[in-house]
């Protein structure tokens, strides 16, 4: 392509200046914005691969060797810093090679003259290759990516190892705090329960109340119809009483026949009221031959001063209170 010759700052001709830019092994451009001719020193194109001069000296050279990924964010770039909302002009960026493959460059240039308008009048700039450093840099990410996987998944496989233990603890524990029977909470988790929520209201005073119940003429179930025939109803009985319960209430297996049930938060009045859902829920199961599966029930709601072992023998005396007022009664 021929060159032509424009005004070069002072001091230098422009063939001086362009000759000067040869010397320079780095890709040196100079673009005059007036006219649209960019000129372009061997180095540009040997650091890309093309015969010297071979492409067309205007801006659009550029902007077809741009990665088209790339191209919207080095344009935004450009924009700021011609119309002066960028102090300097600094991008990095990919540019298309002859043999159609892609090298990382930094491009750096400067407004050396603007018209009267502040258009720009020149802009001189240089293509650095950045290729080997980017790629360098690449190939550390993935090696640290790997590594960060690595320790990732060997962090995941010692979390499984270390799970295994875990699971059998919990396992263990679930099994040491329940009925094998009934699959209610055992006796152990019950005062274990009592002693947290006696504690409770006495820190925060907040009432919580518990309920005493006992299987109504159990033994003759056992006695007619077999020990296997006296689990299921005891089953039975569990599962209903189960799911006339709030998610906070615990219901536990106190032994035998007798349950109880903890309820945090809970007056004796709702507890009573409670303890009727569960008599009427209770009502709706078949009896067992000529033995209705009734329950006589104890309520009582922490005192100041109770532990786990007053509050019990309170429930306790009330639910001999119900038995003795006829069975399938609520006493307090």
């Amino acid at each position: 392509m021929n060159q032509r010759t424009k005004p070069a700052p002072s001091g230098f001709s422009d063939q001086q200046l362009h000759t000067l830019f040869e010397l320079i092994s780095d890709g040196v451009w100079d673009w005059d914005a007036n006219t649209g001719y960019v000129y372009r020193n061997p180095g540009w194109y040997a650091m890309l691969g093309y015969p010297v001069h071979s492409m067309d000296n205007s801006v659009l050279t550029w902007e077809n060797v741009i990665h088209p990924e790339d191209y919207p964010r080095v344009m935004a770039h450009f924009d700021a810093y011609i119309n002066q909302r960028n102090e300097r002009y600094l991008v990095e960026y990919r540019c298309r090679c002859s043999d159609g493959s892609y090298l990382w460059i930094e491009d750096r240039g400067y407004v050396i003259a603007r018209n009267p308008d502040g258009s720009v009048a020149r802009m001189l700039g240089a293509h650095r290759d950045i290729d080997a450093g980017k790629r360098q840099l690449a190939q550390l990410e993935r090696r640290n990516q790997s590594l960060e996987e690595l320790v990732a998944e060997r962090t995941r496989e010692l979390s499984k190892v270390n799970e295994q233990p875990q699971r059998q603890l919990n396992e263990n524990r679930e099994l040491a705090e329940r009925d094998a029977l009934t699959r209610l909470a055992n006796r152990y988790r019950l005062e274990d329960s009592l002693r947290r929520e006696c504690e409770r209201a006495q820190r925060f005073r907040q009432p919580f109340s518990v309920i005493a119940m006992d299987m109504d003429d159990f033994k003759p179930i056992n006695d007619h119809f077999g020990h296997a025939r006296g689990d299921a109803a005891l089953v039975q009985v569990a599962d209903t009483l189960r799911h006339s319960l709030r998610a906070a209430d615990l219901l536990a297996r106190w032994g035998g026949d007798e349950f109880v049930v903890v309820l945090p938060h809970t007056t004796l009045p709702e507890a009573k009221s409670r303890a009727a859902q569960l008599r009427q829920g209770l009502a709706q199961l078949a009896p067992v031959g000529d033995w209705p599966l009734t329950m006589s029930y104890g309520v009582v709601q922490w005192q100041d001063g109770d532990d786990r072992q007053s509050l019990l023998a309170r429930a306790d005396k009330a639910l001999y209170r119900a038995k003795g007022a006829g069975k399938n009664a609520i006493a307090e």
